[in-house]
């Protein structure tokens, strides 16, 4: 009998632990660090140098709500003691480093989540060949996992299910779908000739086919993380788990699965704009799918090919990419290497300090904020599945460069797909398309209906042009012009490397507004190089040229006020305006009922490939900003400096004099 109660109360405890569990709220994800060390065969020292007291001061120092830590990368090899019968762990752990890691990290509060390579996983294809993906030829790739095959049962969910027995918080599983390779596995060809109908295997874009087999492909991957999450959350209903850059640039794709929260690392290199751009994806992602979202930066440069050099980054260099993130609402965490050992390094730890009181500053102004609609620039999702050479890699360089130029001219852009727009698009005073060259017909009539009743379309590209010719009011009269080529327009003129779209004018509603000379130095006039339209109530403006690599290689100030030409007078009364310096990026937003205005100083060479990292942005001084608002506010006030800042109303306007901009601001409207 006492065996019995025993065993009742066993049981009972383990109810009420497993149902604590569940209530539990997630933890925060609003700031926090990232390590790894992706573990080889060759690490034997793993868990030797573990010291809670530098723990301790780092925590202490930082105050995250979150650290990330290693537990198996690339390699494939576990850093941490599995007892996964399919798992390769390292061949000497002295001490464990995930349950240091969570005893530590519960002490101080702190969440800790751990760094997990998915698809992409040496050890385990060389154990287990049968479970990689097969390559066109049909060889085996030895790094990435079938998602069609054994790897998420015996492994992957295996292994989930244990950190979340460690107690951790989540997994940031790196690796997943940028790592995702067209699969020519025995079950990946059973399901395409099943799913389709087809007998022959397309090995090629010139084959038949090729995309029916490329989108099965994506389907499966999606399939894949669906699976694997929902049955990590079966064992443990808290544990939060993200796919690196899944839903994401490189995913832009609705989100059907039941990820917890969306993440991905930016390049090393540039990664202001680069935050800038995939911020703003996940941020519309995040809002319509009501997902925390966070973006990470390298806290150092690191240039991939040879000579692999690389740098530590400054507390200023981050805070500027730090600034671009929050501003959208999202939160932030910044990536430094692990030891070898598993221990965390401390060298840059004023660096992260600084960075943390930065971040925690305008967390109260900024978490959680939305964009107020103002320029929508089309990411669209047809268009990535179109032309993408890989499955998951993203066609960002159609966009990034156009992006750069409107947010350098102070513009107010937010950067969403075909879901995010559908039934909504009237919201939004201009929709920008950029080389989006393969739209879905409904989506496309969608557009020009916008259009018709009153929205503003830009259209940028030779290609993307020539799919709305006839709505354009123009005849392509030849195949694409290449570059370099000098464009006219008001009397200014900018070079561009194109390619081009010549074309002749055919509409009785349509108007030249910038002219295509034959070469970079001038000579005769070749064609129009973009043109005005009157469509129905609205207006459609066009850009029979490329412009996007031209402004992200070169960030040329006469493109980007060529460019500013064309689309401040589609936005006539836009919610906000700033002058005294072309270095300040603007995202109005609504944050708490209130309206803000985030103000980023983006002065520094963090464009320019030859700089590693900088220290010094200089402040900017005496910027005029001026807010649309129904009546006149009570106060504007600049924070985190707490400034209130004098304040001039008429017609409409609230004008103010921020008088320095170090490197991020809102301005709070009451």
């Amino acid at each position: 009998m006492r065996v019995i109660v025993v065993l009742l109360l066993t049981l009972f405890c383990g109810q009420l632990q497993a149902q604590s569990a569940s209530e539990r709220p997630p933890v925060r994800r609003y700031f926090g660090l990232h390590f790894d060390f992706h573990a080889g065969s060759g690490d034997s020292l793993i868990g030797r140098n573990l010291s809670e007291k530098k723990i301790d001061s780092l925590l202490a120092a930082v105050k995250p709500d979150f650290i990330q830590v290693d537990c198996k990368g690339h390699p494939g090899i576990s850093s941490y003691p599995s007892r996964v019968a399919t798992a390769s762990v390292a061949p000497r752990i002295t001490n464990d480093p995930l349950a240091f890691y969570r005893a530590i990290t519960k002490k101080h509060g702190v969440g800790l989540y751990l760094h997990y390579s998915g698809v992409y996983d040496d050890a385990v294809l060389a154990k287990y060949p049968g479970w990689a993906a097969r390559k066109a030829d049909g060889s085996t790739d030895l790094s990435k996992a079938s998602v069609y095959g054994p790897y998420a049962d015996s492994l992957l969910i295996p292994q989930l299910r244990e950190l979340a027995d460690y107690g951790a918080d989540g997994v940031w599983v790196d690796g997943e779908c940028w790592a995702t390779v067209p699969d020519y596995s025995p079950a990946a060809l059973d399901r395409f000739r099943t799913t389709t109908g087809l007998q022959s295997i397309p090995r090629s874009s010139n084959d038949p086919g090729y995309d029916l087999f490329k989108n099965m492909a994506r389907e499966s991957f999606i399939q894949y993380i669906g699976h694997y999450v929902d049955e990590v959350h079966r064992h443990r209903p808290t544990f939060q788990i993200a796919s690196n850059w899944a839903y994401s640039s490189m995913m832009p794709e609705p989100i059907t699965t039941n990820v917890d929260y969306l993440s991905g690392d930016l390049t090393p290199g540039n990664s202001v704009n680069s935050a800038a751009l995939e911020g703003r994806i996940l941020a519309a992602q995040g809002q319509l799918y009501r997902k925390p979202w966070d973006l990470m930066s390298w806290g150092f440069w690191y240039e991939f090919g040879p000579p692999r050099q690389g740098d530590q980054k400054t507390a200023v260099h981050l805070m500027q990419e730090a600034a671009e993130v929050l501003s959208l609402g999202g939160g932030f965490q910044a990536y430094y290497q692990q030891q070898r050992d598993g221990s965390l390094p401390l060298g840059d730890l004023p660096v992260m300090a600084e960075l943390g009181r930065f971040v925690r500053a305008r967390q109260p102004f900024c978490q959680g904020s939305v964009a107020v609609p103002q320029v929508a620039l089309l990411y669209s999702n047809t268009t990535v599945r179109a032309t993408s050479q890989s499955l998951f890699g993203g066609q960002t360089q159609r966009i990034n460069g156009v992006l750069t130029a409107l947010l350098d001219a102070q513009l107010p852009v937010e950067v969403l797909s075909e879901h995010h727009l559908r039934g909504r698009m009237q919201q939004y005073p201009v929709i920008v398309l950029s080389q989006q060259d393969s739209l879905d017909p409904a989506f496309r009539n969608e557009l020009l209906t916008y259009a018709e009743q009153g929205g503003h379309l830009l259209i940028i590209g030779a290609t993307n042009a020539r799919q709305f010719a006839a709505e354009l009011g123009v005849l392509p009269t030849g195949p694409v012009l290449n570059g370099p080529r000098r464009v006219e327009a008001s009397g200014q003129s900018v070079v561009l490397a194109g390619p081009f779209l010549p074309v002749q004018l055919t509409g009785a509603h349509t108007r030249p507004v910038a002219q295509l000379h034959s070469s970079a130095t001038g000579g005769s006039v070749t064609s129009v190089a973009a043109t005005e339209t009157t469509f129905g109530q609205g207006r459609i403006t066009a850009v029979y040229a490329d412009l996007s690599t031209d402004y992200r290689t070169h960030q040329s100030t006469k493109l980007r006020d060529f460019l500013a030409g064309l689309a401040r007078p589609l936005l006539p009364n836009p919610i906000v305006e700033v002058s005294g310096s072309r270095l300040v990026h603007v995202v109005p937003s609504w944050h708490t009922n209130r309206l803000t205005i985030n103000l980023i100083n983006t002065g520094g060479r963090h464009a320019d490939p030859r700089v590693f990292t900088y220290d010094e942005v200089p402040p900017l001084t005496n910027l005029t900003v001026r807010v649309r608002t129904d009546k006149k506010p009570k106060r504007i006030v600049q924070q985190p400096e707490n400034r209130s800042l004098p304040m001039r109303y008429a017609q409409g306007v609230a004008t103010v004099t921020v008088p320095q901009l170090t490197l991020h601001s809102v301005l709070v409207v009451d």
